[in-house]
């Protein structure tokens, strides 16, 4: 099927929809091995802010009466830590969502994670090969985020600076950051230009993405120009500064949502809670949308082009130690989450699906509160994605060194430079380069 929605993908795709043994993710009932009611359990984080869980539960459900998903949330910050925990220790959940892709050598190592390659998938489906080890693939994509910038219509109106229009390089980005810092502070309005989350992912996450610097060398020279750029924002006052938002622990939910910044780099998943946040109350009301993120070059900017931005799928895993009875419906459920329902129920409240098909984002911008614009639509379904770090057995320890580099070089106790000089001595000491 030709689509006119595009994710062009550099984590890509697998075959076609149906599990092998069932007729088609979900379609079909649960296998005849499993007689009677049965009961499969899944790990999940933030349940009471993060309804893709619930959703895919219950719509799994909807469909198969006799199965039930129970789920077990985790501390989001920890999960990993906790679920590798819980897997040790023979507790853990009958599936494994992979939060962070990272992880998954890990587990597989571990021997933790059961072989899934028999469940089929979608042709048009992303980061199917981002849980690949060795050619078996342990999980399965569900989700499909990728990082954009959201804009509140409103402050930009009140500062009277035009919105984006899909062809902001990073230059274009810190001249509409001054602007609008400019026009906000003469309208008497106390809201910042943007807001850079804490983590390091807005900023290594693009520098990775948008340039041919590989982390695996052991040299981040390249994403320098992306921290000067960050600590000039900060130093002219356009955004909250890094030490501000540790030391009170600033959201990015709060800052976006309470309009206290008229733009936010951020990924898709933030779509949903801020919708659902509109809805309660918990957030204002106020008419946003989001853009593509910027670009290094006019080379990939503009609605002409495909702009490049990073992202990561999130997956299902099925637990090594399940019991065997419960196989076959597990497998049934990972192929309906990665399938068309799945699809359609996540995109329903607003998630972003990893398969993502021209009904599929029909859904997604149909659901109230929503973005209707182009620009919006554009952003949301062009673009190509890369993987924020490479899927290795270096990976974690390299990215937890660049976390290190993170902080010094955001806090202000060292330079870009210097910070970066010893990020490269400890990788080449303590992890080795390829």
């Amino acid at each position: 099927m030709k689509r006119s929605y595009r994710s062009t993908a550099g984590i890509a795709v697998v075959a076609t929809l149906a599990l092998a043994g069932c007729s088609g993710g979900g379609d079909a009932a649960v296998p005849e091995e499993s007689s009677g009611p049965l009961t499969l359990t899944m790990s999940g984080w933030n349940l009471d802010t993060a309804p893709e869980f619930q959703t895919l539960a219950d719509a799994y459900h909807e469909k198969n009466p006799d199965v039930t998903i129970e789920l077990k949330g985790y501390d989001a910050a920890e999960y990993n830590t906790l679920v590798t925990a819980d897997l040790a220790a023979g507790s853990a959940p009958d599936i494994i969502t992979q939060k962070e892709i990272k992880y998954v050598p890990t587990f597989v190592s571990g021997g933790q994670l059961l072989d899934v390659s028999d469940v089929k998938l979608s042709d048009d489906i992303s980061g199917a090969k981002s849980y690949e080890v060795d050619g078996t693939a342990y999980a399965v994509p569900y989700r499909g985020d990728s990082w954009v910038l959201y804009y509140n219509k409103a402050l930009f109106d009140q500062a009277g600076v035009d919105y984006p229009d899909g062809a902001w390089t990073w230059d274009d980005y810190a001249d509409a950051a001054d602007a609008l810092a400019e026009g906000l502070t003469a309208a008497g309005s106390p809201a910042k230009a943007a807001y850079l989350h804490v983590w390091p992912s807005p900023i290594q996450g693009f520098a990775n993405a948008q340039t041919d610097g590989d982390i695996l060398t052991g040299d981040f020279e390249f994403m320098k120009p992306f921290y000067e750029r960050q600590l000039a924002l900060q130093a002219a006052g356009d955004q909250v500064d890094y030490n501000t938002a540790t030391a009170n622990q600033l959201t990015y939910q709060g800052e976006f949502g309470k309009q206290n910044a008229a733009m936010m780099i951020m990924g898709t998943w933030y779509t949903s809670t801020l919708i659902a946040q509109q809805a309660s109350g918990d957030a204002n009301t106020f008419d946003w949308g989001i853009a593509p993120a910027p670009q290094v070059s006019s080379k990939t900017a503009g609605l002409d082009k495909t702009p490049v931005t990073f992202g990561a799928p999130a997956g299902l895993g099925i637990n090594a130690a399940i019991d065997e009875s419960k196989v076959a419906a597990a497998k049934d459920f990972l192929a309906f989450a990665a399938g068309e329902e799945g699809a359609q129920a996540l995109a329903a409240i607003g998630v972003t699906p990893a398969l993502l098909t021209d009904p599929v984002v029909e859904t997604y911008f149909s659901v109230d509160g929503a973005p209707s614009d182009d620009l919006s639509k554009f952003a949301f379904s062009t673009h190509e994605l890369r993987l924020e770090y490479p899927v290795t057995d270096k990976t974690a320890a390299i990215q937890g060194i660049l976390g290190d580099m993170h902080t010094a070089i955001m806090s202000g106790s060292q330079s870009p430079a210097d910070a970066i000089k010893e990020a490269q001595d400890r990788v080449a000491n303590e992890v080795g380069t390829d």
